[in-house]
């Protein structure tokens, strides 16, 4: 590789890692928790658990799902009903003061099987969600994603640059050999490399999958004022249902529609995810491959009938496989160690980038004739 080609990717790699590194330091240690954030919520008590009952314990309607949570709330009024994809034996169903409104929200975990309150679970606070709203926005919204989202990219920038770096500075070494005759430097440098080639392919995931999270409230909204918004195009103008008809026949409708599938959540009418006119019931295939794919059911309000049910544009069917992934949330317990260690291992990477940016510019003496350092001024592959 031509001396001033090796520059310019040294020049890359070199300012996009300066860059972005700082924020993926606070990226990794805020994402290791949230790894295991199904664990960390049951330990610290904000997980509500459903009690153990016989396999062919009946399911309870849903209508009688919302009474009971409305008993504990009575006057607010219903925005979702959802389940994790994972446990089907609990409806989450979060409430509010007014319809369609986000004031006011609680939310009362109800059994599916016998319709009893079990507990309420909280919306915000607790140190998962601080760990959520640090990881994702910086505490300031979609500004907050967005700038997350360039520094992903100038992630990926230098993990392109670190790896045209890598090649021609191996051709002078065995692959994985650390140097430990010698300086610290050089021995920093040796398992730098080391280290970001091992957790490459990972780098390359978590990031790829980063940037498409940051862009979720852009994805949504567009996938409301284009596809939903067709799907509504027969319904505008009339005036929205004041008195919506059975939650339980609703859901009824959408899965005689789309057999096979499972209900994922139910946006109540007035809702972002809903229409004034109808229920916005959205089903999760059955299997573990599809479980976190939604089809979006649209149910008419009044009558129960199905309106329109259409696939999600690819860029949503995308997002929905980035954000469990992002996390290491596919494979269980196994997964969740293997993105831990990563993770871990990626924090390793950054911190000795830095050191190595940091002792380039202080450069010690060497005597004259020696070998040890010349020509490598390979900044950190992150």
């Amino acid at each position: 590789m031509r001396a001033r080609t090796i520059r310019a990717w040294q020049a890359v790699h070199t300012w996009t890692s300066l860059v972005c590194t700082l924020f993926m330091l606070l990226l990794c240690l805020t994402g290791l928790p949230l790894v295991f954030h199904h664990e960390l919520d049951h330990w610290l008590g904000n997980s509500v658990e459903a009690p153990a009952m016989v396999p062919a314990a009946a399911r309870a309607s849903l209508d009688r799902v919302m009474a009971a949570a409305l008993a504990r709330y009575p006057g607010k009024h219903g925005l979702f009903v959802s389940q994790e994809p994972d446990d089907d034996r609990i409806w989450y169903v979060t409430l509010s003061s007014a319809p369609g409104s986000e004031q006011g929200m609680k939310q009362v975990a109800v059994d599916a099987r016998n319709a009893q309150a079990l507990g309420e679970p909280p919306l915000e606070g607790g140190f998962v969600h601080l760990m959520l709203s640090l990881h994702t926005d910086l505490f300031i919204g979609l500004p907050g994603q967005l700038f997350m989202g360039a520094m992903g990219l100038l992630l990926l920038a230098a993990l392109v640059s670190g790896v045209v770096l890598y090649a021609p500075f191996m051709r002078r070494l065995r692959f994985g050999e650390v140097r430990r005759e010698k300086s610290a430097r050089l021995r920093w440098l040796d398992l730098h490399n080391l280290l970001g080639i091992v957790t490459l392919a990972w780098c390359f995931v978590v990031g790829t999958t980063g940037v498409i999270n940051t862009l979720a409230d852009l994805l949504v909204d567009r996938w409301q004022q284009q596809e939903l918004a067709d799907m509504l195009a027969p319904y505008r103008g009339l005036p929205p249902v004041q008195r919506p008809g059975s939650l339980q026949a609703a859901l009824d409708g959408a899965l005689a529609r789309e057999p096979g599938m499972k209900p994922r959540f139910v946006a109540f009418p007035g809702t972002s995810f809903a229409s004034p006119h109808h229920y916005g019931v959205f089903l999760r295939g059955a299997t573990p491959a599809t479980q976190r794919l939604l089809k979006p059911v649209l149910v008419d309000a009044r009558s129960a009938g199905v309106s329109d049910s259409r696939e999600l544009p690819w860029y949503f069917t995308a997002l929905l496989l980035s954000q469990p992934l992002h996390f290491g949330d596919y494979g269980g317990l196994a997964m969740q160690l293997l993105w831990a260690l990563l993770d871990v291992i990626t924090i390793v990477v950054l911190g000795s980038g830095l050191y190595l940016w940091w002792v380039r510019r202080r450069p010690a003496a060497v005597p004259d004739g020696s070998r040890e350092g010349a020509g490598v001024r390979w900044p950190s592959p992150t």
